[in-house]
């Protein structure tokens, strides 16, 4: 326990407190834009931020994972705030929150093994991508100043790693943007500023409860949204969290974070939050600063209330820019460029699901909806390669009276057919023996085939024997199976 807390809080105190500090400066308008998508001020956006980075450095089950307000979270909450306001949108946090606690006891962050590697993949780039995106109306309609000054911005942080000494002491997106602001306060050049973006807060959070009715209604209300953001918010969060234990080479406890990120919802609807969720491109700069531990997390937290409540007259002076320039490259570094590299080796399938995650993510800019069109292509393509693998040979008997078929593999939905495909049915012999003890059938359907096969063999006078069934499978065929029970055909073709 004692060396478990050591490992996670203590043992990169440096690394993690600088890194903690780069990434609160990157938080700020990411905090602000995402509240003004959501349709609120932008006072619930930092508050959020604030929150759920602080309570999920204690209660989350991945050290040096990024959770704040999120831009995915954000789009979800629009039409609840148009049409019932700020308070519902607290109370949807607080049961999005309650949903999330549930899910972790409930182990759902189990189905993440059934995510294939390239949907992993397609999501990264596609992140990639929507992050690289959401830097363009910064550069957009602006006069040269910003495209000089992200470009700066972009040579300092490629380049101050290699100066000697100090490169590798400081993280180099936090000299560039401590850079790019002392120059910006120097030159007075018109470029826009962090300041703004909107009205920093000057205060504190204070505790509140959304003051809604608690009924029925209200909760009718608000279920869909809680269990959208949810949904979204656990998919990104596990997400991330692969990648984290990727880039660190570590692992995670992907069902603690999802209590994790539950309790850290709850206290940011207590605190006049908006629901929030692990963020890919924070944790990637907190990972590429140096951050490994769970005090990063802390520290982004503290410092980004900090900065933004006792500095605000400071922080609002950060252009734009320099905060553009750190984004880019996250975007570069979080895009998977040997996935390029790899179409030509990989599987067309493979390549499909990847190339699908992408687009789909990408046009819709839903994760969830992303990742959902890539699981189901894979699964797809996964049932169609296994049933491929069937092999049903057969020969005569010794006597030349009855016939002997042997099936060698999975026998599912997705192989049924091929499976009845496999019998004559038509030749004359007195009997036939299948030899199953090389099969294995799964479903239902399996099952049906069976009976199908065996049945119309009895219908041309054939006497039939199924041998070999392994435990599992006769278990299944035992339960469903008609073709040994009275009024069989009946209950075949009558579904009954």
């Amino acid at each position: 326990m004692i060396r478990s807390i050591k490992q996670d809080w203590f043992s990169n105190i440096k690394g993690d407190s600088l890194s903690g500090i780069v990434v609160a400066l990157a938080l700020i308008p990411e905090a602000i834009a995402f509240s003004i998508i959501a349709g609120v001020d932008p006072k619930v956006g930092l508050y959020a931020s604030f929150c759920i980075a602080v309570i999920i450095a204690f209660t989350g089950g991945r050290p040096g994972m990024i959770s704040a307000a999120t831009g995915a979270m954000a789009l979800l909450m629009v039409t609840l705030v148009k049409e019932h306001g700020l308070e519902y949108l607290l109370a949807a946090t607080l049961l999005t929150g309650v949903l999330q606690i549930a899910a972790g006891y409930l182990r759902l962050a189990d189905l993440m093994r059934f995510v294939s590697r390239s949907v992993v993949t397609g999501f990264v780039n596609a992140l990639a991508i929507l992050i690289f995106m959401a830097q363009l109306p910064e550069l957009t309609d602006v006069t040269w100043h910003v495209y000089a000054m992200t470009a700066a911005g972009l040579v300092i942080i490629y380049g101050f790693p290699y100066v000697p000494l100090i490169g590798k002491t400081l993280p180099s997106p936090l000299v560039c943007i401590l850079v790019l602001t002392a120059v910006y306060i120097i030159s007075g050049m018109d470029i826009r500023t962090v300041g703004d973006m909107g009205e920093l807060p000057d205060t504190l959070p204070v505790f509140l409860w959304p003051e809604v009715p608690l009924n029925l209604e209200t909760l009718w209300i608000i279920l869909p949204y809680s269990v959208m953001l949810t949904v979204v918010g656990l998919l990104e969060s596990m997400m991330t969290a692969t990648i984290v234990d990727d880039l660190t080479d570590t692992p995670s406890n992907k069902n603690r974070e999802c209590k994790g990120q539950g309790v850290a919802n709850i206290g940011s609807g207590l605190l006049g939050g908006m629901a929030g969720c692990a963020m890919i491109g924070q944790s990637v700069i907190n990972i590429k600063s140096g951050g490994r531990g769970r005090l990063s997390t802390l520290v982004a937290g503290v410092v980004l209330l900090m900065m933004v409540v006792f500095l605000a007259d400071w922080v609002s002076q950060i252009p734009m820019a320099a905060l553009v320039a750190v984004m880019i490259m996250v975007s570069i570094g979080t895009f998977s460029w040997t996935s390029i590299r790899d179409l030509k080796k990989h599987p067309l399938s493979t390549n499909i699901v990847m190339l699908a995650t992408v687009v789909v993510t990408v046009s819709t800019h839903n994760l969830a909806i992303g990742v959902f069109v890539g699981v189901l292509l894979a699964a797809l393509f996964f049932a169609n390669k296994v049933g491929n693998i069937l092999y049903i040979g057969s020969e005569a008997t010794e006597d030349g009276h009855g016939r002997r078929y042997e099936v060698v593999g999975q026998v599912f939905f997705a192989s049924g057919e091929r499976f009845m495909g496999a019998f004559d049915f038509k030749e004359s012999v007195e009997r036939v023996e299948i030899d199953l003890s090389r099969a294995h059938f799964w479903d239902i359907t399996a099952v049906e085939a069976l009976d199908k096969a065996v049945l119309k063999f009895r219908r041309e006078g054939t006497e039939v024997e199924v041998i070999g069934l392994n435990e599992a499978s006769a278990t299944i065929v035992d339960r469903f199976a008609v073709h040994d029970k009275p009024d069989a055909v009946d209950k075949l073709m009558g579904g009954h």
